[in-house]
């Protein structure tokens, strides 16, 4: 098959699934196209079969914002025409799908049927897809993809609440390659992480409000005062200011390290101990099932679809939003003991064996081929 894939080339989760879905489709032979602003995070070296196209939004002085929804409609009807594309899909709903129905309107135009697959991860349907501005082009255009296509059940089922969908999505599950996150931690780099082999948790995400930074460094700050531990905070964002101010009004910032956006998560998740989540929302908490795949326990909130991946007492725990008591309690449940935390690492890798690439990528080769 030939596959455009169109997606936002950041770390966002959205983005990895993306990125990693091509590049498994490549490895089992299918030419992959990748249509975006920029070269996806993920998309590092060459690889057989995959190609990637840049959208370029020339700048006139009339615009006072780059028209980039045209830019995209139109290298996707260009990327379309030279490749002879089988298939296009958009992961993220704003503003991929509605660029793919302009594309496909005017390759109607020229008798050539590009069937569009629409993959929904998150916010694009449970905050930015909810603004008034934009749901009317966003259900249409979720309704005029020929496959549509959820995370989790929790985010399918936001959406038939949120819009008017006449059309039955599908879930189809994030997913990991297990293979590349069981390896053998860094000795050295855990000790210069963790000198005197204090426990290590770790937090990754963009930083945003809805992600709660604060309430991981007030955990770990209770954490820390029972059980000498480090905290690792991966990725960067608009709240990580004030997760650097609150480290330093608890007196634990000489315990935290921001590393900053990192591309090897599997690295870093390889000398870690515990992975906290507090978020208001997560529509799958692909980070999570990050975590789980290298053997770290989580702890999170019992929101959206992480319900779904994460097993109480079993892989790690859940607590209600902004319960702070409750995330401290669990997290030292699981750090206090080494029987105990070796547990939960290995259930937790076990568990995140049913999400692997190669149980979930033959689902997508399924739904492309009924468009075929």
């Amino acid at each position: 098959m030939r596959i455009g894939i169109v997606c936002y080339p950041t770390f966002g989760g959205s983005g990895v699934l993306a990125t990693e879905l091509g590049k498994a489709l490549a490895q089992k032979n299918h030419q992959v196209h990748f249509i975006t602003y920029q070269q996806p995070v993920r998309l590092n070296g060459f690889i057989p079969n995959i190609f990637y196209h840049e959208v370029q939004v020339p700048p006139y002085p009339l615009f006072d914002y780059p028209p980039y929804e045209t830019a995209l409609a139109s290298t996707m009807v260009d990327v379309i025409r030279n490749n002879n594309l089988d298939l296009l899909h958009v992961h993220y709903a704003i503003p991929h799908a509605s660029a793919a129905f302009v594309a496909k309107q005017i390759l109607k135009k020229e008798n050539k049927i590009i069937p569009v697959v629409t993959t929904l991860h998150g916010t694009d349907i449970t905050l930015v897809g909810r603004d008034k501005m934009y749901a009317p082009v966003v259900a249409f255009s979720i309704n005029q993809s020929d496959a549509i296509t959820a995370v989790s059940q929790n985010l399918r089922d936001e959406t038939y609440k949120t819009f008017k969908i006449e059309k039955e999505i599908e879930v189809i599950f994030n997913f990991v390659d297990v293979k590349r996150f069981t390896r053998k931690p860094i000795d050295a780099f855990r000790k210069v992480i963790a000198p005197n082999g204090e426990r290590i948790l770790l937090h990754a995400s963009n930083f945003r409000k809805i992600k709660r930074v604060q309430d991981v460094v007030q955990v770990f700050y209770n954490v820390n005062k029972e059980l000498p531990s480090k905290l690792l905070f991966v990725g960067d964002g608009p709240e990580r200011q004030t997760a650097e101010e609150l480290s330093r009004k608890l007196g634990v910032c000489d315990q935290v390290q921001f590393v900053g956006k990192q591309e090897q998560m599997e690295d870093i998740l390889a000398i870690a101990d515990l992975f906290l989540l507090p978020s208001e929302y997560e529509s799958f908490g692909l980070a999570a099932l990050e975590a789980m795949a290298a053997g770290v326990p989580v702890v999170s909130t019992n929101v959206g679809g992480l319900s779904e991946i994460i097993i109480p007492g079993v892989t790690g725990y859940m607590s209600n939003v902004k319960d702070i008591e409750s995330m401290t309690n669990q997290a030292l449940e699981i750090l206090r003991n080494d029987d105990v935390l070796k547990a939960f690492k290995s259930r937790a890798a076990d568990h995140a064996k049913k999400y692997d690439i190669n149980n979930i990528v033959p689902v997508y080769e399924r739904l492309y081929e009924r468009f075929l």
